[in-house]
């Protein structure tokens, strides 16, 4: 019970190392997580790229789980021009630089924009001092945009296409009734044709700018 309240309190104590991957490297702790959690797809994020010294442990324990063991410290400075990462979504990649963090040695960003949701991987590529470094990492799964939007989503939604398709069929069909109207009463003169014209011009250029926006 006071575990539970003191994480109500204070959930900042363990937004650090939730979410984040531990891995180890000849003599190096090294750790990925996203920048900004809950990750979701079409906002702009990065991933966090930790390194380490890797301090030993008991025989018993193997790298990995020598280096979950511990927490980030005494950072790696100087691999912006060294190390790299390659993201991989399904059958696509990029390969990003690594930015350092001014404030905090050994921190580097990925900065990146997870167009859609799902796993990602990331391939750490090339030298740590004289340690090579070749290894695929797996941050925490890109949730859908629409997990975090309320109360409805900002984009053209399929509800809202329907409606307009119907509001112009609608239009398209009363003024077919008044063109019928008019002329089986004989009441249409010259300058009515126009009106008629401009009035299924209108709706021509509503259909056009529905279609492109949908599009879009």
């Amino acid at each position: 019970m006071k575990i539970l309240l003191l994480l109500l309190i204070f959930p900042s104590l363990v937004g650090i190392s939730y979410g984040h991957t531990v891995d180890a490297v000849g003599e190096y702790r090294v750790e990925i997580g996203w920048m900004n959690e809950p990750v979701v797809s079409g906002e702009t994020n990065g991933i966090e790229f930790f390194v380490s010294p890797l301090i030993s442990c008991s025989e018993n324990l193997e790298p990995i789980e020598c280096a979950e063991s511990q927490e980030f410290q005494n950072g790696i400075e100087g691999l912006k021009k060294t190390v790299k990462m390659q993201l991989i979504y399904k059958d696509e990649s990029i390969t990003l630089p690594l930015s350092p963090d001014h404030d905090i040695p050994g921190k580097y960003y990925a900065f990146v924009n997870p167009t859609l949701s799902g796993f990602y991987q990331a391939n750490m590529l090339g030298m740590i001092n004289e340690t090579p470094i070749s290894l695929s990492m797996h941050p925490p799964k890109v949730s859908e945009r629409s997990y975090i939007e309320f109360p409805e989503p900002s984009d053209l939604t399929v509800r809202q296409m329907i409606d307009g398709h119907t509001a112009l069929i609608e239009d398209v069909s009363g003024l077919k009734d008044s063109i019928s109207n008019l002329e089986e009463t004989k009441q249409l003169p010259d300058f009515g044709y126009i009106g008629i014209g401009i009035g299924i011009i209108g709706i021509v250029i509503a259909i056009i700018a529905l279609v492109k926006s949908t599009k879009n």
